[in-house]
């Protein structure tokens, strides 16, 4: 991302708010290793209202029954499949629930409780929930935009992960510009907010420092309208060596700021623990192409809001 100066005209932040949270040091490390760990984002209030908030959310939550089939046959699984892949295709602007596998049963019910099921909630949360809302547009996620030089960006999408105890899956090692493709290249930042300690054993995020200077070696690319699937890979992942991928355990308020090139993974969790997180994408759209190969789009409801506020 290029070092620029604020945006003219946009309401400063204190100084001292911005320089006593996120250090000249902080974003020399986010530079060199592509990611870095800040705590004390947020509250453990707020972090309590954004979990409460979210139970409620999944107390009415209204389950499509493509989520709930058990294949019986190739036929069923087929459009299973392809609801599915719709279902997430079009969740940009809206809040839709994505679950674990293995949580229905044969009539589609429920064999785990309900708010142990899911694996995320997105992709909009930050458009149409306020509490989740003033938490993507704080003080200090805009100091740390604007410390790291970002003049006009926006907000792409946002999601609630759960990581569910015992069952949370692994998150294999990949690129998040991968998913989020921009020209060039450089212009997307995630912000992975805990909102419970995330540690070895419940599921952290691990990285493989100063991987992001290598650029992407796929992308996910929509396919032709009128085709299934609705979305395919160009291109490979690379081969990673395990023991480049350095943990980066968060404490319960702390955020992982992750450059869009950065090669991280999380495993399982298989602890008793739950490990729940906000997180969030940032693009630079100063001088900025988003990709209309992209699976996730702007909408005529929802095109992609602003960062900065007044």
């Amino acid at each position: 991302m290029r070092r620029v100066e604020p945006l003219p005209g946009a309401d400063p932040l204190p100084e001292q708010t911005v320089m006593d949270f996120m250090t000249d040091q902080d974003v020399q490390k986010y530079f060199e290793d592509g990611y870095v760990v800040l705590d004390g984002l947020l509250t453990p209030q707020e972090c309590d209202e954004l979990r409460q908030r979210m139970v409620e959310i999944v107390d009415r939550m209204d389950v499509p029954e493509h989520c709930r089939i058990t294949f019986s046959t190739y036929h069923d699984e087929q459009l299973s499949e392809q609801g599915n892949a719709d279902y997430f295709i079009t969740s940009g602007d809206k809040i839709r629930f994505f679950f674990e596998k293995g949580v229905f049963g044969d009539k589609g019910e429920f064999i785990v409780p309900k708010h142990r099921s899911l694996n995320k909630v997105g992709h909009a949360l930050h458009a149409y929930e306020p509490l989740y809302k003033k938490a993507t547009h704080s003080p200090r996620v805009q100091g740390i935009a604007k410390k790291l030089g970002l003049v006009h960006p926006v907000i792409l999408q946002s999601m609630y992960i759960f990581k569910q105890p015992g069952i949370g899956g692994e998150v294999t090692p990949h690129q998040d510009a991968t998913f989020l493709y921009t020209e060039p290249l450089g212009r997307v930042l995630g912000l992975w907010i805990a909102l419970e300690d995330a540690t070895v054993n419940n599921g952290c995020l691990w990285f493989i420092p100063g991987s992001h200077r290598s650029g992407i070696s796929r992308r996910m690319v929509r396919t032709p309208k009128g085709t299934f699937p609705l979305t395919d890979f160009v291109g490979r992942e690379r081969d990673h060596d395990a023991e480049r991928f350095v943990a980066a355990p968060v404490k319960k308020g702390g955020a992982v700021l992750i450059h869009g090139e950065v090669v991280h993974r999380s495993a399982e969790n298989t602890s008793e623990d739950s490990r729940h997180v906000y997180a969030f994408h940032l693009m630079e759209s100063q001088d900025t192409i988003w990709s209309p190969g992209n699976w996730l789009q702007p909408t005529e409801e929802l095109p992609f809001p602003p960062l900065y506020t007044k």
